[in-house]
């Protein structure tokens, strides 16, 4: 029954990644028929963030109210009606009032989802977990296009990925009693009563050290993803075409890199993989400082996106471990809002200053992120000493 679970939970993750990038993907086909700004894409991203950010704050009061399972099933639920309200909307203010549960539904399932496969499941099925979601992310524009090349207009292929959502919900609903099964097994996460406020999670030793390696990371990740083709363009001199296809490499990185990763968990514990993952993003980074032309930088892409793989599974699995299992799910909570806001802080920030200074500051950029990155995760080692008991996982 717990290798059924953990089908459903992988194809959660899936689910996970296909609204991800359909804005993106669906918003210039959108923008003219509300006849709004091209701009105004950052407004809808924005509402889907901050719902994101609320939601995962209060992913521990939900799941110690409801169960994993509930509100896996609960999120997913208001993600479909979301996309579905997307797909029937006739105007902008409509999308802005569907992007609220959009990102309300979307936090409360990545933060109960990552908690319970880390309390419950070995550190590989964390990475697998990750390379599904990017498959999802990268399957989703291609259900877009299939609707915008079919005739079926953006309308469409939201409401395929709407359908997709509510057949999940219902497998959710299904698959209910299977997630109270492993609950038994003795990883303390029951002990505690009462939500943790944010107060006291502030004060725990660790935590405002994890939440700075989080927001680094995903500030990282974001940053490479939107600004590596323009600084491949601007600073390089290679072709716009070519840009962009340099740059789909990052997420392929990342996809199999994740997938590696699962591997290489069975020899390497949490630490030393993210230690890894650093290593790998700092010689991808150097790379674009080298006078080798594009390839070299075709080389630092692949390798950041390779040393991006294991970093956001691993610190999430390794979340029990160094904080406690009683304590893992608030603490994911907070993970997860600061990753959610390094993705909005951080890839704007380096716009400026391309704007006001220069693009060929980005590896720099990238390198000082990864600095203290690096910092923030030794300290989060050094300050909780992976203290936290052993966790019981199932394979």
């Amino acid at each position: 029954m717990l290798h059924l679970l953990l089908a459903v939970i992988y194809l959660s993750f899936i689910s996970l990644g296909l609204p991800d990038a359909l804005l993106g993907s669906a918003w210039p086909s959108m923008y003219g028929e509300f006849n709004v700004p091209v701009s105004c894409a950052g407004v809808i991203s924005t509402i889907i963030a901050v719902g994101t950010v609320i939601s995962s704050l209060q992913s521990d009061r939900l799941t110690r109210a409801l169960g994993a399972g509930k509100v896996t099933a609960i999120s997913v639920g208001a993600t479909a009606a979301a996309i579905f309200g997307f797909s029937v909307s006739h105007s902008f203010w409509a999308l802005c009032l569907w992007a609220v549960p959009y990102g309300l539904g979307a936090g409360s399932v990545d933060a109960a989802l990552n908690n319970y496969v880390a309390l419950h499941y070995a550190s590989r099925h964390m990475s697998w977990l990750h390379c599904m979601w990017g498959v999802g992310a990268s399957v989703g524009p291609y259900i877009m296009g299939y609707a915008l090349t079919g005739g079926g207009g953006w309308n469409m292929g939201y409401r395929y990925i709407a359908l997709m959502q509510v057949a999940l919900t219902l497998a959710l609903l299904l698959s209910l009693p299977l997630w109270k099964a492993p609950a038994a097994g003795g990883t303390g996460a029951e002990e505690r009563s009462q939500p943790l406020t944010l107060g006291r999670i502030f004060r725990i030793p660790g935590v405002k050290a994890v939440m700075a390696a989080f927001f680094c990371y995903c500030a990282l990740e974001q940053t490479t993803g939107l600004w590596a083709s323009s600084y491949l363009v601007l600073q390089k001199g290679v072709p716009a075409e070519t840009a962009a296809s340099f740059a789909s490499l990052f997420f392929i990185g990342i996809t199999v890199g994740r997938a590696l990763s699962g591997f290489l968990t069975m020899k390497l514990n949490d630490a030393q993989m993210i230690r890894l993952g650093e290593g790998i993003i700092g010689v991808g980074a150097a790379a674009f400082l080298l006078p080798l032309g594009e390839y070299a930088a075709l080389g630092g892409l692949i390798l950041i996106g390779l040393g991006c793989a294991p970093i956001y599974p691993c610190i999430i699995h390794g979340t029990p471990e160094h904080f406690g299992a009683d304590k893992s799910q608030a603490i994911i909570g907070v993970q997860m809002a600061s990753a959610y806001a390094g993705n909005c802080l951080m890839p704007p920030l380096f716009g400026l200053i391309a704007t006001h200074i220069h693009v060929a500051l980005f590896p720099f950029y990238l390198l000082a992120i990864l600095i203290v990155m690096a910092v923030m995760h030794e300290a989060l080692v050094g300050a909780t000493g992976r203290r936290g008991g052993q966790i019981t996982v199932k394979d």
